[in-house]
Order: structure tokens, then sequence, then C-alpha cells
């Protein structure tokens, strides 16, 4: 809990000086208002991964000293997470790091925490048994994948204020809790660490969107998320593995269905961005009747409105994550149901035939 406080309050307060610096020197800005992914109508500065970084560096130094024993586990974890940070951040500067050079970066990341931290897929669970998974020619790329997949899923739902960071923090605690569950001081003080942080820097970010994440801190964020789940489940026997796949799964799936959409029914390539994500319908067809002028101050007021809606989706997934963390026949139940209403709520937004419910109608003054 103290590291949480510490990287509360460090991240608040670097944001701040993050905004001024931008402000002044103008290093990072998104001035690009019209990509297909662009909902924001003024200068924004894209280095929110330095201040979330730089607090969980704080405080991990704080939490060696207080822990010696964790000293070895933190370092290496960092090490590791500087890898996958400094091609987004690089990229969050100049502009010129490509999609595929910071994937690339976050599988390197990931190879070095496969060998430094021993976090690796070794077992698959099902509902009476599990799945070893014994040889490094299947453990070594599937963990690779895995890890730097959620990285780059974090990355793709970072599209509105306080999305991922509201997601991700969620999910944070819920390894947090069941991490104090099984004893798991290490996984639970990183956790804590990097929630903490995240909501330092989700103040500024939400509702006004006075900075942004960046491909650095949605990088770091992804990395230190799956890398956490993986060590988790990997280290605690009693935790099932389709625990991580449920709590992930909204990133997860999210980056698998605009894959596949991309090139099976739009026969693009599935690096190119595209406006066509979830949230970004929910944006553009469901939060329009709240809120249907195009000037900055009603753009900015459903940029704001679009993430709640996600926010109350992803917790369909991880609350029950959370509270059945140990029986496998539940969470592979609630991964089919989480799927289904996705592709459901998908087709129905697409049809213009979104539920009712979310539909917020515009109020007349």
């Amino acid at each position: 809990m103290f590291s949480f406080l510490v990287s509360f309050v460090a991240s608040a307060l670097l944001t701040l000086l993050v905004i001024k610096d931008a402000r002044l020197h103008g290093p990072a800005l998104d001035a690009n208002f019209h990509g297909v992914q662009k909902v924001h109508a003024h200068s924004v500065a894209r280095i929110g991964g330095l201040p979330i970084f730089l607090a969980v560096a704080l405080s991990a130094c704080i939490s060696i000293w207080r822990v010696p024993a964790m000293t070895s586990w933190m370092m290496s974890l960092l090490c590791c997470s500087i890898i996958a940070f400094t091609g987004g951040i690089i990229e969050d500067y100049t502009g010129r790091v490509s999609a595929l050079r910071r994937l690339l970066l976050t599988m390197v990341a990931a190879l070095l925490g496969y060998y430094l931290l021993d976090a690796r897929i070794d077992r698959i669970d099902w509902v009476f048994s599990a799945w070893p998974l014994p040889y490094l020619w299947l453990t070594l790329p599937l963990t690779i994948l895995a890890v730097a997949g959620i990285a780059n899923a974090v990355n793709i739902i970072d599209g509105f204020n306080g999305l991922a960071s509201v997601v991700t923090i969620c999910m944070l605690l819920s390894l947090a809790y069941v991490a104090l569950q099984v004893n798991d001081m290490f996984v639970l003080v990183a956790a804590l660490m990097v929630a903490g942080a995240t909501a330092g820097f989700l103040i500024w970010n939400y509702p006004v969107g006075l900075i942004f994440l960046g491909d650095g801190g949605a990088y770091f964020i992804g990395f230190m998320l799956g890398e956490l789940t993986l060590l988790l489940v990997m280290r605690n026997p009693q935790v099932s593995t389709w625990y991580a796949a449920l709590l992930l799964i909204y990133p997860a799936f999210e980056t698998l269905f605009s894959a596949y959409r991309r090139m099976f029914i739009r026969g693009k390539s599935p690096t190119m961005p595209d406006g066509i994500h979830l949230h970004s319908l929910i944006f553009r067809r469901v939060v329009q009747w709240a809120v249907g002028r195009k000037d900055a101050r009603a753009l900015m007021r459903r940029n704001s409105l679009t993430s709640p809606y996600l926010w109350m989706f992803s917790l369909m997934a991880v609350i029950p994550a959370t509270v059945f963390w140990r029986h496998s026949w539940v969470l592979m139940c609630f991964c089919f149901l989480f799927v289904t209403s996705y592709v459901w709520l998908y087709v129905r937004i697409v049809r213009f035939k979104a539920p009712r419910w979310m539909i917020r109608h515009k109020k007349h003054s």
C-alpha cells in the first residue's frame, strides 16, 4: 500500500511537469486531428508513459529498500520493461519507430523475462487436469507471443481518454487481490505500483485529456500487465491459467477480432490502423446521440462519454475472473460468454441496431 501511495503522488506531480514542459517546448505533441483513430481537437502531449515509468521506478527503489529480498525480482522486471518502454517513448517523441519495431522490442523484453524472471507458459489447465508444456521450442515462442500480444493489445484499446488506463487499473487490482490470496508478495507489490502510477496519470487524462498515454505508456503498462499475470499464474499452480485468459480477454480478443476483420473481411493488412474498433463504433454510432455537435467541446465530451461503456464491458470479464480465479470450468464458461457478447454487440452496432440501453439521448434545454 505504501508503494501504491508513492506511485500515485509521484505520477501526479511528474505529469504536471511533463505537461508544462510539453507546452513550452512542444515535444511529442499530437496535433494530427484527421487520422482514422483521431478523436480530439487540440494538441496534446503523448508522453504520459514517462511519468508512469518514473513513478514505478521510484516506488520500486523504495520497495527494494524496505524489502531487500525483492531486489533481484524487481530489478529484473524493470530491466525487461525498459526495453518495451523505450520503443514506445521514442515513437512518441519522434514518430519514427514503426509498429513492427515496437512489437519486436516488446518480444525481446518478453524473451529477457523468460530467462531473468522464469516467466514462461509451462502448463494449460483444463477442467479436471493440467497439460504440462515441458518443451522449450513450444513454451518460448508461446510466451513471447502472449506477452508481446498483450502489450500490443493495450496499445490498440488506447483510443479514448481513460479507456486503457481504467481497464488496466482494474486488471492490475485483480492481480493484486489474487496475489494476496496466494501470498505472492512480489506480484502484489508490483501490481499495486503500476496501478498507482497509472491512477496518478489518469487524473490528468480523464475526462479532459490534458496528456495522452502514448505508445510508451501503453507498451509499458501492457508489458507489465502481461508479465505479472504470467508470473502469478505460473508461480502459483492453484491459480487457473483460465484466470489469465479471462482477465485479459477484452484487449486480447479486441486485437484478434480486429486482425481477423482486417484480413478476411476487408482484405487489408492486420497492421493497418482503422476506425472501426468496438470503442470507435461506440463513439461514432452510440455516443453521437448524446452529443450531436462537432465543435471541440462537444468532441471532448463524446470522447469522455465513450470510455465508461468499455469500462463496464471489461468488468464483465475482470469481476468473474477475480471471484472464480481457481475454478477453471467457470472461467471457461465466462470466456465463452464474453466472446459471444462481444461479437453480438459489435454486429448490432455495425448494423445501426445498438441496444436501446446504450443510447443516451441528447437533452434539450
